[in-house]
């Protein structure tokens, strides 16, 4: 079946053209086929031509294919790239009203979004974010134009809005997400540098900071001794969502940035705030400035430092009482009134087995390695290997020497070690919290570990391809950001951003000319796309982006 045209020459010599719906039919008797009129649409400049199109794009969607696209007129696919990742990380951008904080739709504004969805998405350079994934990997219009200079730029321009926007931020995510933020999780890690040289000089900052030296040699948490580090400290909510971050030099303890982060957090008004820290964090001093004003805490103790705790509190007799699978709890108070300290003694089951049986397994192997050792020499002096072994972090505090120079297992340490296997122990100013709230509360401090092990990994938070202590901090003041970000679409989604990102990658925007037009369309969604959009709270995308003449570059 076709569309058919025929023609009528007038006398006065113009020509008539006629419209009609036909099909050829066999005829036995003439031996060859015949077109048959089945329907007649009448004189061609009397019809209205958007109809007939209409009809035929209508037969199209029902029988799509090869003759769809052979109705075309001139069409050619140009390009195809992502949107989905983009698209979402975009509005999720502008719910938390990070735009508009920032300045909406300025070079700044929007470099800085390209800037962060790069590092939620492909994470590199800048210079590679600029010259590679903007122009070639991803549609995003809006970094088409962006100049490398003008990355570096927003860079300066966050950090002079940092403090500013990481209030706004933080409390348009908390009504949104509804966060709960009775608990603030607050850890610290290392990022290291691939340089040779410590920061000697102090410089001042787009926003007036003189900043002294940042990358130094410190205690590394990754054993990379030999580098300059610089410290990141991290506050989160319970459910793992960031809330403000802070950069100190890498010579930085623990201990001394809690008085900073207090009074950073003090003055956001955050009502009743419990904070918990891991046992770096606890000290004499932090715990009195921690309780200034009311504050509350929760805080591991450490248990080997000859204290009050290994002493009195791991040798405290008393029955552990169960509150979940695999955590049991006791209270222990020492001292009487004001001076008073509360701790609760926290015990694994499952992980002191575990723990017990690497140890076994770790004095085997070194039974087999004193067995193959030889004898001291005279005068005391022993081989390399014997040195090895007593410096080994594995294997030295099993050890003792006895006077003649010889190795033997020490089995007063191995029993030792063995009181303290699958126990922690944590103290708290907050006597509203019971023994089971304080051991769950502190085992929800892994939020921060999940959070560390994202940005140094999915992020890639390092390597750093940057000097200057101002870049460095607003380096990582995006990674946070794109933290949040993923963190939002995580929790909503309730699955992983890496599970995101692959159903979001099928989102993709043709571009493709079709006769005289150039268009940037979206393609059509899969199966489950629309159901995941609205779970995020995202709208769907728009179809169409741009119609254009073919020659438009």
């Amino acid at each position: 079946m076709y569309l058919r045209e025929t023609k009528r020459k007038n006398g006065d010599g113009s020509i008539v053209r006629y419209y009609q719906l036909a099909e050829n039919e066999w005829d036995k008797e003439k031996g060859c086929a015949v077109a048959k009129v089945v329907f007649n649409f009448g004189r061609a400049d009397g019809l209205d031509g958007e109809k007939l199109k209409r009809l035929a794009r209508s037969i199209l969607r029902l029988f799509p294919g090869e003759e769809a696209l052979a109705a075309e007129p001139d069409v050619s696919v140009l390009d195809s790239k992502p949107y989905g990742g983009v698209y979402v990380l975009e509005q999720l951008w502008r719910e938390l009203e990070i735009d508009q904080s920032l300045g909406r739709a300025s070079a700044f504004e929007r470099a800085l979004f390209a800037m962060t969805a790069n590092r939620a998405l492909q994470p590199y350079s800048k210079l590679y974010c600029h010259e590679q994934w903007l122009k070639e990997e991803v549609f995003f219009p809006e970094g088409q134009d962006l100049q490398l200079h003008q990355l570096y730029r927003a860079m300066d321009h966050l950090l002079v809005r940092h403090a500013e926007l990481e209030r706004a931020v933080y409390f348009r995510m908390a009504d949104l997400m509804n966060a709960d933020v009775d608990l603030i999780f607050y850890d610290t890690t290392n990022v290291h540098f691939e340089v040779d040289e410590e920061d000697e000089a102090s410089t001042k900052g787009p926003d007036g900071v003189v900043r002294g030296p940042l990358r130094k040699r410190g205690k590394a948490k990754n054993k990379r001794y030999d580098a300059p580090l610089v410290s990141v400290g991290l506050a989160v909510t319970r459910e793992g969502l960031p809330v403000r971050s802070w950069v100190f030099p890498g010579n930085t303890t623990d201990v001394t940035t809690v008085e900073r982060v207090k009074a950073d957090l003090r003055g956001w008004r955050l009502g009743r705030c419990v904070f918990v820290g891991d046992a770096g964090m606890n000290s004499e001093e932090n715990r009195r400035q921690l309780a200034l004003g009311g504050g509350k805490y929760i805080l591991a103790s450490k248990m080997r430092a000859g204290d009050e705790v290994s002493k009195q509190v791991m040798t405290r007799a008393g029955r552990y009482r169960p509150v979940r699978e695999n955590l049991r709890v006791k209270e222990v108070l020492v001292g009487d009134g004001e001076r008073r300290r509360r701790y609760v003694v926290c015990h694994n089951p499952a992980e002191a087995e575990r723990q017990e049986k690497h140890r076994a397994k770790l004095l085997e192997l070194l039974e087999a390695e004193l067995a193959t050792l030889e004898a001291p020499m005279a005068g005391g002096e022993h081989s390399k290997r014997t040195c090895e072994l007593l410096t080994s972090e594995r294997f030295g505090r099993y050890l003792r020497q006895t006077p003649g120079g010889a190795l033997r297992i020490d089995h007063a340490a191995v029993a030792d070690d063995a009181r303290y296997d699958g126990k922690w122990v944590v103290t708290s100013n907050d006597d509203t919290l019971t023994p089971e709230d304080l051991a769950l509360g502190y085992k929800q401090l892994m939020r921060v570990e999940e959070c560390w092990r994202t940005m140094k990994s999915g992020l890639r938070m390092r390597p750093v391809y940057h000097w200057a202590p101002h870049r460095i901090e607003a380096h990582i003041k995006l990674c946070v950001l794109a933290l949040l970000l993923e963190r939002i679409a995580e929790i909503r989604a309730g699955d992983t951003w890496r599970n995101l990102v692959a159903q979001l990658d099928t989102i993709k925007v043709v571009e493709y000319t079709r006769g005289p037009a150039r268009v940037r369309q979206t393609t059509e969604l899969r199966a489950g796309i629309p159901a995941l959009l609205k779970t995020l709270g995202v709208a769907l995308p728009p179809r169409l982006h741009a119609v254009e003449e073919a020659g438009a570059a």
